[in-house]
């Protein structure tokens, strides 16, 4: 019998780590080859993690709530081999005791300092900050309430060492904001009387707030709105649905003929497919949209169809059903919730008319689509104007005024409604 560990597995270019979840087998349990064996979560999606070997699973290193990096141990599993890569004994456990004695050491270190906040202030924080990034604030004199704003580009908005030493290059040439701006006073707690019912957030619905708070804080949101006559849409769809439906075997809604008319704007405003970095811009080569997808627990996820302009209309609609369905049952790829550069949300579907959509970081707009109503509407014909019924829907977009100004962020709006209201009858699909 041979003792092989099980390695937190790779999980897409952009995870480093992940929380463990929990654990769907015991010290003593079976399992088979590929079975899954934990839960983790990443700061992308929720995810199960199949077992590398059959065998027992002997010891498990990483408890639950504990994050973990890629390429470390988790657990070790007895298999039937008798033969054992030395590199695989599970030694790692006791190598990996000095590191966290050291890690455990630096906050004790850098409560001795004299300048900047103490620990008891680190410990009010609602956020998490490491070690070193503790040791720098307090090095630079940062208070903690300065340091609450920061934006994180780390695991769950988490403030890394390239955030905090970008935060002091802007603050030194003063393009921050003043600590005196933002909020040190606690928020206003709640008021509970007998009958309430208290829910505890949950992971996700944490990082959710975290994110939408530090999008409005990051970007000055600025909302334009034009409506869109979709008519021919709506016509052209009931022609087809069924026919695609037995093709395909799933239905054909509107959105992705919503979202190639946005790849089709972007191409002609291709400033609205940009990310700030800084004092840059970057212009961003790929037209990969994110689209929200409302999951059965109430929270929201943002699956990424990676270069929509290169589909065709049944492309698209394909790749909107497969992901809408994984997102629906848990089953997306941590790669498929990275690398957007814009985003469209559908609050038709809830009934709503319009809205004024959060930017999700670090895009700089986002396109949400409003329910398709009937309405009357004045036609202009050869013999004169008519009133007519039409299919008619608001589209309301917002944009970081930072980079976007209200010029681009409108014809960027209109030029979409005028290719949902350009859209050919006669096209096949």
């Amino acid at each position: 019998m041979a003792l092989v560990e099980l390695i937190m597995p790779k999980m897409g270019e952009s995870i480093m780590e992940a929380t463990i979840l929990t654990w769907l087998k015991k010290p003593g349990d079976k399992i088979e080859q590929d079975e899954s064996v934990l839960e983790v979560a990443t700061d992308k999606v929720d995810t199960e993690v199949p077992s590398t070997h059959a065998g027992v699973l002997k010891e498990i290193l990483a408890k639950d709530g504990e994050v973990v990096k890629v390429g470390s141990p988790i657990a070790v599993i007895a298999t039937d081999s008798d033969e054992a890569n030395p590199s695989e004994k599970p030694t790692a456990k006791t190598e990996s005791k000095p590191a966290e004695s050291t890690v455990k050491a630096e906050p004790a270190m850098v409560a001795n300092q004299s300048n900047g906040a103490n620990q008891s202030d680190f410990k009010a924080s609602s956020r998490f900050y490491s070690p070193l990034v503790k040791n720098i604030a307090k090095e630079e004199n940062i208070p903690v309430a300065e340091l609450d704003t920061v934006p994180g580009t780390g695991s769950e908005g988490r403030v890394t060492k390239k955030d905090i030493l970008a935060y002091l290059q802007q603050r030194k040439s003063g393009h921050t904001i003043a600590p005196a701006l933002t909020s040190s006073k606690p928020a206003v707690p709640a008021s509970i009387n007998a009958g309430d019912e208290i829910i505890q957030m949950d992971r996700m619905r944490k990082m959710i707030a975290e994110r939408m708070v530090d999008s409005k804080r990051i970007s000055p949101h600025v909302t334009s709105f034009v409506e869109a006559d979709v008519t021919n849409i709506v016509l052209w769809r009931n022609k087809v649905k069924n026919e695609f439906q037995k093709q395909e075997g799933s239905s054909l809604t509107f959105t992705p003929i919503f979202i190639e008319a946005v790849a089709k704007a972007i191409k002609d405003f291709p400033m609205i497919n940009i990310q700030v970095d800084g004092d840059r811009i970057i212009k961003k080569k790929d037209i990969n949209v994110g689209m929200a997808v409302a999951l059965p627990t109430g929270n929201l996820i943002v699956p990424v169809i990676r270069n929509a302009d290169q589909y065709n209309l049944r492309g698209l609609a394909k790749m909107v059903n497969d992901i809408a369905s994984r997102a629906r049952d848990n089953k997306l790829k941590p790669d498929e919730l990275a690398g957007g550069t814009y985003s469209v949300s559908n609050v038709g579907s809830f009934g709503n008319v319009m809205g004024t959509p959060i930017i999700m970081q670090p895009q700089v707009a986002i396109l949400a689509l409003g329910a398709i109503q009937k309405k009357p509407a004045v036609l202009e014909t050869p013999t004169g104007d008519v009133i007519a019924i039409r299919h008619k829907m608001f589209l309301s977009h917002s944009y970081d005024h930072r980079v976007v100004d209200g010029s681009l962020g409108g014809m960027f709006v209109r030029r979409v409604a005028d290719y949902l209201e350009q859209f050919d009858l006669n096209q096949t699909i």
